[in-house]
């Protein structure tokens, strides 16, 4: 990646990035949104699929938040890749069980979801860019903001009060595993959403 800036719609360019990009899982097109707890993915890859679809594309999307726990943050990977992943390298429909959580905030298995085969994946989270999956990543974007105490005020604000323990202890966690994994340096495309509008790009 080179060190240019300039401003630009990161669900726009992610569109035309990943729409420009050969399919290398099977005949589908990935693109992964990683990046900390807190940082936008989730509402990144939402508005990514939007623009996908108004342009025919026939997207999919996936949250590593379907599969991940507290107490599993990273580990439940063989879940995505043989329930999703290989199969639509193959060319099959996936299907997955979504992890759903009680009102005490435990964590219980969830209903399925099926995932047929689409013209581009769209999977977002923490860890979603990891090494292993890289070889089928047609454009990997890592999406940052900067100031950790913002990104630890953005996700209890998402998931209550009650999850800031948890939450503290899960970015302790992430920065160990990114700065092993190093998806950031690996990224295609990176965006900073410590400006609410517009997203600065750097590529």
């Amino acid at each position: 990646m080179s060190g240019s800036v300039g401003v630009v719609d990161p669900a726009r360019d992610l569109a035309d990035r990943v729409l420009a990009a050969p399919p290398r899982l099977g005949v589908v097109r990935l693109v992964v949104i990683d990046g900390p707890s807190g940082a936008g993915k989730s509402h990144l890859a939402a508005r990514v699929v939007d623009v996908l679809r108004g342009r025919g594309a026939d997207p999919a999307l996936v949250s590593t938040d379907d599969f991940a726990t507290w107490d599993d943050p990273v580990s439940w990977w063989p879940r995505l890749s043989a329930g999703v992943l290989e199969p639509l390298a193959a060319g099959r429909p996936g299907r997955y069980r979504r992890t759903e959580w009680t009102e005490a905030g435990e964590p219980v298995a969830g209903g399925y979801v099926a995932v047929p085969v689409p013209g581009v994946l769209v999977l977002e989270g923490v860890s979603s860019g990891r090494r292993s999956v890289r070889g089928w990543v047609s454009v990997l974007c890592w999406l940052d903001h900067a100031d950790r105490a913002t990104r630890l005020a953005r996700a209890v604000a998402r998931d209550g009060e009650w999850s800031r323990p948890q939450l503290e202890r899960w970015q302790r966690f992430e920065a160990g595993w990114f700065a092993v994994d190093e998806p950031r340096h690996a990224a295609d495309v990176a965006y900073s959403s410590e400006r609410s509008n517009p997203v600065v790009r750097d590529d």
